[in-house]
């Protein structure tokens, strides 16, 4: 059985960091891309980064570039996504996300999901 756990939430002020990591079980991590995307309220579940398998490779949403960064370590099966001079419309549930690595890294299909985790960002 597949699970993802994300974990680091919380609130925090405006301009202040968060690290959040999504610790994956029943998979062969290193197999599978790994995503982030989060949820606002009231709003549809948005693309916010990617990670490849390997790590080498990332993407990230234009909202979140240059503040965010997603790397990952396989060999502890997380991956973790730091996040920099939050802005209130950060506000979200934070999802990780996981597929097999085959398809491209921008596609927005994920096959495994987690719970979410609430970041709250105060301004």
């Amino acid at each position: 059985q597949v699970q993802l756990v994300e974990s680091g939430g919380g609130l925090v002020q405006a301009g202040g960091s968060l690290r959040l990591s999504c610790a994956a079980s029943g998979l062969t991590f290193s197999t599978h891309t790994a995503g982030w995307f989060r949820q606002a309220p009231g709003k549809g579940r948005e693309f916010v980064a990617a990670i490849s398998r390997t790590g080498i490779n990332t993407d990230y949403a234009d909202s979140v570039k240059g503040r965010f960064t997603t790397s990952r370590d396989n060999a502890k099966n997380t991956v973790y996504l730091e996040m920099n001079s939050l802005k209130p419309e950060d506000t979200a549930v934070y999802y990780c996300a996981a597929r097999p690595y085959r398809a491209a890294l921008n596609s927005r299909v994920y096959d495994f999901w987690g719970q979410g985790t609430q970041v709250t960002v105060s301004s």
